[in-house]
């Protein structure tokens, strides 16, 4: 039986050292802080090259409380891609700013950053790079652009644990970077999680007040915050798998080149542009376009093969924006969400699973009775 993701084969594979963490966290009562926390925080921290790493309760959390700790002026304008989670663009009006949404490149999904250029006002303060699915974006040109125009560099890296650019682990390239740890991610807790990184130290400490109602001291606080903290029993189940992670991506990237050279030069079908040199595709999901999307879905799925669509329904498409006038309707973005499918990808997948999925892929679209 072929998954979409399997964490139960996950949990399995490492399961005497995750019983043991869980077992510390229980013995110890270390549940909020602690030891465990201030482990996994200096271990991430390392793993992504960046001073400092602040847990935090979710990735939303992650961006909402690294856009306050910027300092932005009140009503700034950021931009953001138009194609990616809704908690990419929420988090920039609940931290008291105002979303410009910029078009994506048709290759490779990511900010086109000739149209971000184009939407750059005497408003704009920051700007947040989606590493969407895994990608890693061009950070150079996105911190050439950024330093043209004096904007502040948010790196949106919910999707790409582990992902590089040019040697350099995402997230820790621009001025401060997000993650999230949901179960289903590369690197996912047992519950809600995120971290925040950052190489300046005075971000990393407003952060940290940020998510812990704005004190340092128990009963001193200099301003009002909020309540986001990475809890115990999370971090000691991250701090558990992230020594495996690498080698769970260094899969995920056999199985996508599984796919690539199975499903080449199939009229009709896109697969996602493979990375530059130097760069590093974490792959958290692996993503064909096609306009017989919502057949060839129906198609595996008659066989028991899982798919899943990130995402239908672009940002500038989305109610929640009805009334933002930078979602045009011509953006690329609104046109890919009718015709992106994700296929499985992942650890618990074998490379015989991979040509099994790319083979009736393949069928589907040279079989004439299809």
């Amino acid at each position: 039986m072929i998954k979409f993701l399997d964490l139960q084969a996950q949990y399995a594979s490492i399961k005497p050292e995750i019983d043991e963490a869980i077992q510390s966290v229980l013995n110890e009562s270390s549940f909020i802080g602690g030891p465990h926390v201030a482990t996994f925080e200096a271990a991430f921290a390392e793993f992504q090259g960046a001073e400092h790493c602040v847990g935090v309760g979710n990735g939303t959390d992650a961006i909402e409380i690294a856009l306050e700790a910027l300092g932005l002026p009140a009503g700034s304008e950021v931009i953001v891609q138009a194609n990616s989670f809704i908690a990419s663009s929420e988090a920039i009006t609940r931290a008291g700013h105002r979303v410009v949404f910029a078009d994506v490149d048709p290759d490779t999904y990511l900010l086109d950053l000739e149209d971000v250029a184009a939407r750059i006002t005497s408003k704009t303060a920051a700007i947040v790079v989606v590493h969407l699915y895994g990608r890693p974006a061009n950070m150079a040109e996105v911190k050439a652009l950024a330093s043209a125009h004096n904007l502040r560099i948010i790196e949106d890296s919910a999707q790409a644990h582990g992902a590089e650019h040019q040697g350099q682990r995402v997230g820790a390239i621009g001025d401060i970077g997000t993650f999230s740890f949901y179960p289903g991610k590369n690197l996912g807790a047992y519950g809600d999680g995120g971290a925040i990184v950052t190489n300046d130290a005075d971000l990393a400490r407003r952060c940290r007040m940020i998510a812990n109602h704005g004190r340092t001291d128990k009963y001193l606080h200099e301003f009002e915050g909020r309540n986001s903290r990475l809890d115990g029993l999370q971090a000691a189940i991250l701090t558990v798998k992230l020594p495996h992670l690498d080698r769970w991506i260094d899969r995920r990237n056999d199985i996508a080149s599984t796919y690539r050279t199975e499903l080449a030069d199939i009229d009709g079908l896109t697969l996602p542009n493979d990375v530059p040199e130097g760069d590093r595709h974490a792959y958290h999901l692996f993503v064909l376009r096609t306009s017989r999307r919502d057949e060839l879905v129906e198609h595996l799925s008659n066989l028991g093969i899982p798919t899943g669509k990130h995402y239908p329904v672009a940002l500038t498409a989305q109610p929640a924006y009805s009334q933002n006038e930078s979602a045009r309707s011509d953006f690329v973005a609104n046109a890919h969400g009718a015709q992106l499918v994700s296929l499985p990808i992942g650890e618990h997948l074998t490379v015989d699973q991979a040509h099994e999925v790319a083979a009736h892929v393949r069928a589907f679209f040279t079989d004439a009775t299809a």
